[in-house]
Order: structure tokens, then C-alpha cells, then sequence
């Protein structure tokens, strides 16, 4: 159990970036403040499609549905993404008989933008999926500031990490039946975002033989650009460091005695950029310094 709220706990990412007013009562959890502070900014400036969406957010998170749908629907305008679809913060929305109409213009629009998806029924059911699995993530995001500044695990946080758990299961079950029916789901077939949902769906589980059965697959999508490469190195080494090896790419994280993150060892660190780069990844001091705020100061050797 201390493993897997460990690990739980190593997701937190330092912004570099400025934020709103807004965007930082939010981060705090007021998120009452947060929906002054959004709909003030959007009284000054309606066309800031970012803030809209922000706005829309945070009533969704408050499950405040009409304001949420009202200013999500305005935002989404120009929008031809398909985030949203898949945004978390967006989880009471989907329940609404409104979301339809959400999913159906989205995807539309994307495939106007982007070309036609082989299969976008399949495509709305993983986004589906990707929405529900990180749901509770803001709420975990309160836990690990709590942590943070107190240097314990708040008590609230466990019964949400169980529920969190239960979630993850259930729709493991879900993708299998997917994979079962269609394919494995690549780019062409579903587009970026989607084709990212078995393996973000598969690292919440515990124990390693599920990630191990799936690793190949999702390495040969990588290989042919039909997966993501980022996210075949994050569960390569998720499998190595919990099975007590030194990882290849360095994207697993573990706390200090500081409680400042810094990559687990890493198996020849003076090759690291050159494994990196070879699947199509930035060179790691400039992804740890973004992600962790961690200095690498380890010279990198090409063989």
C-alpha cells in the first residue's frame, strides 16, 4: 500500500508558466473564489476562449451544470480538439443529456480539421474512458498539496484513493472488451488523445503483469508512429523500477528526504539522451527541468 501512494503522490508537475487569478484559487481548492475570479477575467476579455473554458470547469467541478454547459458551449467555438471530450473536469457534464450534442460537434470538428477517423465510435468510448479514469484527480491534487506543505497523507485521502482504485479496475475491464472488439487502437484509427487510453488506463493498476503482456504492442505502435513514444518509455520504466531495476529513459520519479522529486536511477545515465532521442523524446535535462524542476548535470556519451 505504501508503493502505490507513493507512486500516486509522484504525479505532481511544477508550473513554469504564469497563471490567472483564477487558475491559483483553483490550485488552492477554492474554487468559489476561482469562478469569481475566471468570470471577472471573461467580462473583460469574452474572446479568451481559454478563461471560458477554465470558467466552465471549475462550475462543472462544483457541479453547477447550466453555467457549466453555457460557458463550455462558447469556448468550444473555434475549438476542433477533442480534450475536452476527455477532460476530467468535465465528468458531471457527461451524464447530462446535453453531452451528446458536446461529444457530436467535437468530433465532427476535429474530423473536419484533421481528416476522417477509421473508427470514431471506437474513438468517443476511449475518450469516454480517459475522462472517468482521471476522475478524483483534482481532488487527489488537493491530498498532495496537503502533503506537500505538511509532510503526512491527509485521512481523506484514502477513501478517495480507493474509490480511485475501483474506477481504474472497472474500466481496465472496459478497454479489454474495446481491444477485444476492434484493435488495438492507434492514431489513424481513433486519433492521438484516444489512442493514449489503454496505457493511461493500465498504469493505475497494481502489479506489473498486465503493463508487462501489453509492453510490445505498445512499443511496435511507437516504432511505427501509430502510439505514443512517451508514454511506452513512462510505462518501460514504471515496469523496471517496480520490479527493482534501473529504468531506461528516466521517467519515473521518487521523493527525497527534501520531498523534492528527483528520476529513479537510471541504467547508463551517460546514454540516456541517446536511448531518448532515438525513440523521439527531448533530451532529459531539459524534460526534467520542465516536468520536476530537477537540475541533470550527468555530461551524456553517444556509442
Amino acid at each position: 500500500m505504501k508503493n502505490t501512494i507513493q507512486i500516486l503522490f509522484l504525479t505532481l508537475t511544477v508550473s513554469v508558466l504564469s497563471q490567472s487569478k483564477g487558475d491559483l484559487f483553483r490550485k488552492e481548492g477554492a474554487l468559489e473564489k476561482a469562478i469569481i475570479a475566471y468570470k471577472a477575467d471573461y467580462l473583460k476579455n469574452t474572446s479568451n476562449a481559454n478563461n471560458t473554458y477554465n470558467l466552465a470547469c471549475a462550475y462543472a467541478l462544483m457541479f453547477q451544470k447550466d453555467s457549466a454547459f453555457h460557458y463550455l458551449t462558447i469556448a468550444l467555438t473555434k475549438d476542433t480538439r477533442l480534450w475536452a471530450l476527455a477532460d476530467n473536469d468535465l465528468l458531471p457534464l457527461s451524464r447530462d443529456y446535453r453531452w451528446a450534442a458536446i461529444e457530436k460537434n467535437q468530433l465532427e470538428k476535429f474530423q473536419s480539421k484533421k481528416g476522417n477517423l477509421k473508427n470514431p465510435v471506437y474513438a468517443k468510448q476511449l475518450l469516454r474512458l480517459i475522462m472517468k479514469d482521471q476522475a478524483l484527480d483534482y481532488q487527489l491534487d488537493m491530498a498532495k498539496r496537503f502533503y506537500m506543505k505538511n509532510g503526512r497523507i491527509p485521512h481523506w485521502y484514502y477513501p478517495i484513493a480507493a474509490e480511485k482504485k475501483e474506477i481504474g479496475i472497472g474500466n481496465f475491464s472496459k478497454v479489454v472488451a474495446l481491444i477485444a472488439l476492434y484493435g488495438w487502437p492507434t492514431y489513424t484509427m481513433v486519433g492521438k488523445l484516444a489512442a493514449d487510453a489503454p496505457i493511461i488506463i493500465m498504469n493505475h493498476l497494481e502489479g506489473e503483469k498486465i503493463r508487462v503482456k501489453y509492453l510490445p504492442q505498445i512499443k511496435k505502435a511507437c516504432e511505427q508512429n501509430e502510439g505514443s513514444c512517451m508514454e511506452y518509455a513512462k510505462m518501460n520504466d514504471r515496469i523496471l523500477v517496480n520490479t527493482n531495476r534501473l529504468q531506461t529513459y528516466g521517467m519515473q520519479f521518487r521523493y527525497n528526504s527534501k520531498r523534492q522529486l528527483e528520476p529513479f536511477p537510471i541504467k547508463d545515465p551517460e546514454y540516456v539522451d541517446q536511448k531518448r532521442i532515438a525513440i523521439g523524446l527531448e533530451p532529459l535535462k531539459k524534460y526534467l527541468k520542465r516536468k520536476i524542476n530537477y537540475n541533470w548535470t550527468i555530461a551524456q556519451k553517444t556509442k
